[in-house]
């Protein structure tokens, strides 16, 4: 019997075509890079993001920010380049003395809000008594005040109602701000 020579059918060509356009592609954007948002590319050449530097600076203290700017400069802005060169133990080259870093402006300023509404989001966040409706319970610790102050026996154990669980949590975080409140008072009268 004559032996049948391989022939390229349709379907073999397609998946060849297909192969081919994502090896090349994959070959084209790995060198040229996509300008995306957390791409160096945006920037131009020889500028080094702050928010990169910093990054690096909060994980190796001991690095200079000019070091890490050399480095980040070097590979092209890689983040995880310079933390794998630093952990691998190699370190990083001493940058030389004509290089002056070019550090990259942010787009967007942060916004600022007005002084009045912190103050107001700060003196309602210190206020626990009232952000957790405790006046009652301080009115009636305040009219007890001769008496010692009642530690409620606490149950020693899980409910497994979930209405229960959240009953007996909200119980001793209100004990516990109370609690605060009272060696706070009493701080503040050792003090005077």
């Amino acid at each position: 019997m004559p032996e049948e020579e391989p022939s390229l059918n349709i379907p073999s060509l397609l998946t060849l075509a297909v192969v081919s356009f994502f090896v090349l592609r994959w070959f084209l954007n790995r060198d040229g890079g996509e300008a995306g948002p957390g791409s160096s590319r945006s920037r131009p050449r020889g500028t080094v993001d702050p928010a990169q530097v910093e990054q690096i600076s909060q994980m190796f203290p001991q690095l200079s920010a000019r070091e890490i700017m050399w480095d980040l400069q070097r590979n092209g802005g890689s983040v995880a380049a310079t933390t794998e060169r630093i952990l691998t133990g190699r370190g990083l080259e001493v940058p030389p003395p004509s290089f002056q870093p070019q550090i990259a402006i942010p787009n967007a300023a942060p916004v600022q809000s007005p002084p009045t509404q912190t103050t107001t989001s700060k003196a309602d966040a210190q206020d626990l008594i009232s952000r957790y409706n405790l006046r009652a319970k301080l009115e009636a610790e305040n009219s007890a005040a001769g008496s010692a102050p009642s530690q409620a026996a606490s149950t020693t154990g899980w409910s497994q109602s979930k209405e229960e669980r959240q009953r007996l949590l909200q119980k001793r975080r209100d004990e516990m701000i109370l609690a605060a409140r009272r060696k706070m008072m009493q701080k503040d009268q050792a003090a005077q």
